[in-house]
């Protein structure tokens, strides 16, 4: 009898008549899938009205520099509270995986990261990762919890992982979209690629940063 976490053992005809029929489903939920989006790209907006300050590599920036003259803006809320001395091993972990930008940018559409945390501890986390995505710190600003990526809990505050989609038309900024926690698993290929494989992506996985794994 086959192992329980292992697929069947079949012919590559039998597989072929399995993958095929699969291939329908999937079909089907791409579909879906693209709908969904449309509708996505069709929720109303909201104008950003209020002026937020941030701080990065070449001081103070507004939301509008952010965007670094182009149409469209994504901020990753990365998880990194101000009394941390590092960050948010998930974040770093979706954060691994944003690559190149110059694909985004050449789409008219910016990424940035924004965190609590002062600049001043974010500089040296983010060199000891290796990460060269312009980073900003929100720290003394209510960017996060206007925008929801930072709730009170009793005791004080809790941040949210999460992205936050803006669009610029002139000077004026809307905020359009906002995906919040799990949801965020679905935007990085780590586990696209695993729930692609047969053993799937774990149940349980202790997230490290990068430098930390022992292969």
């Amino acid at each position: 009898m086959a192992h329980p976490e292992l697929p069947e053992i079949v012919s590559r005809e039998e597989w072929r008549a399995a993958r095929e029929e699969l291939l329908v489903k999937e079909e089907a939920v791409t579909r879906a899938r693209e709908a969904l989006g449309a509708e996505r790209r069709g929720l109303p907006m909201v104008e950003v009205g209020k002026e937020y300050v941030f701080e990065g590599g070449a001081g103070k920036a507004r939301l509008l520099d952010l965007f670094d003259g182009r149409r469209q803006l994504v901020v990753h809320r990365f998880m990194f509270a101000p009394e941390w001395r590092t960050g948010c091993r998930c974040c770093s972990a979706f954060l691994d995986q944003v690559g190149q930008l110059a694909h985004l940018n050449a789409c008219g559409t910016s990424f940035a990261v924004v965190s609590r945390a002062p600049f001043t501890r974010i500089l040296p986390f983010k060199a000891r990762m290796g990460w060269t995505v312009p980073w900003y710190s929100s720290y003394d600003d209510d960017f996060n919890g206007d925008f929801e990526a930072t709730v009170g809990q009793s005791g004080g505050f809790a941040d949210r992982p999460g992205v936050s989609c803006f669009l610029r038309e002139g000077d004026r900024v809307f905020h359009t979209y906002s995906v919040f926690d799990r949801e965020l698993d679905r935007l990085g290929p780590a586990m696209s690629f695993l729930d692609l494989t047969a053993l799937g992506p774990p149940t349980r996985v202790q997230v490290r940063y990068h430098d930390e794994y022992e292969f």
